[in-house]
């Protein structure tokens, strides 16, 4: 696995590449526009998604997706609803038992799927396995130590892809269990975004510690509903990002919730930004696989109810004050 090809030159795309030429990787970065590729070939640098870092200037970025399907592994890095057409367009250049990494953390809206079910429909002969956990894209780049999960059905699969991908700052611990990585990774990115707002509206850390809290809740008794193991959710896939996402600016959820609770609207606030923040788009499919598999998650409703139906702020965080006590802390 000396070859790795990636498809996605954003933020986390291209600290991806970073980290794995930097270990001695043959690394070729996809992206969509002609200026990023020309500016990561010529000056090895990508300032409109992660600026103020230096590229290592053995990544070669194409314009080809074609040309990087030819790689030993593809990691795909492309925003959760654009998997499912990227997929489709590598139909014809994946070749039998290839390992295919999502990279995503999501849900996709028209379908309600996670991103391994709709990578099964596009790419059924391909190797699956999703790679989340708690990082950041710009510490990932500079080097920072990290670990993540890489989650696939069959344990040799995840094993060679453990092994190509590690580094000394990059650590991966594998899982079988795909449900709950990928549940775990989508889900944590609408928490994050009611976390921010409990900061934007200066409510206390209080407040943020116990929403973090049953927010995990939230996302156990989901995992646990559609067969995912709980345990899964104790790794860097679960609580661990969690707890990354609900607590720094860095977080493009978590900073989009304290706009939000500062009172900004959703359309300025995405606006004004190149990169997608996947929670937005999460929280309308996760109320249909809540509801689809009968599981209360009021977090993550109101935000829901906030971001799609008009709810307000302030009658969102009374309704969650008003909630009936709960007998025990019981998930």
């Amino acid at each position: 696995m000396e070859k790795i090809g990636i498809i996605g030159a954003g933020a986390w795309g291209t600290a991806l590449a970073q980290c794995l030429a930097e270990a001695g990787k043959d690394v070729t970065l996809w992206a969509r526009e002609p200026e990023v590729v020309d500016e990561i070939n010529t000056q090895h640098t990508n300032s409109d998604f992660l600026p103020r870092i230096p590229l290592n200037p053995a990544i070669r970025a194409t314009g080809s997706i074609a040309s990087t399907a030819e790689c030993d592994t593809i990691l795909l890095v492309t925003p959760a609803q654009y998997v499912r057409p990227t997929l489709h367009s590598l139909k014809a250049e994946i070749a039998q038992r290839k390992p295919i990494v999502i990279c995503a953390k999501g849900i996709e809206l028209e379908s309600g799927q996670l991103m391994s079910e709709v990578a099964q429909e596009e790419v059924p002969d391909a190797s699956i396995a999703i790679l989340t956990g708690p990082t950041f894209a710009a510490e990932i780049a500079h080097g920072l130590p990290s670990a993540v999960t890489i989650a696939a059905k069959d344990k040799d699969v995840a094993q060679e892809i453990r092994d190509g991908l590690a580094s000394r700052s990059l650590r991966p611990y594998i899982t079988e269990d795909l449900l709950g990585a990928q549940i775990g990774g989508a889900v944590k990115n609408v928490i994050a975004i009611a976390a921010g707002v409990l900061q934007g509206r200066a409510l206390g850390e209080s407040a943020r510690a116990a929403l973090i809290t049953r927010g995990l809740a939230e996302i156990a008794r989901l995992a646990s509903a559609m067969g995912a193991k709980k345990e899964t959710l104790m790794g860097m896939c679960g609580i661990g990002d969690l707890m990354l996402t609900c607590t720094s600016m860095q977080s493009r959820n978590y900073s989009f919730g304290v706009q939000l609770g500062e009172g900004m609207s959703v359309e300025d606030i995405l606006g004004g930004r190149k990169s997608v923040t996947e929670g937005f788009h999460t929280a309308k499919a996760l109320m249909v696989m809540a509801k689809n598999h009968a599981v209360d998650m009021p977090i993550s409703e109101a935000v829901h109810r906030c971001l799609n139906d008009g709810l307000s702020i302030d009658d969102a965080i009374d309704a969650m004050l008003e909630r009936p006590l709960r007998k025990t802390e019981k998930q």
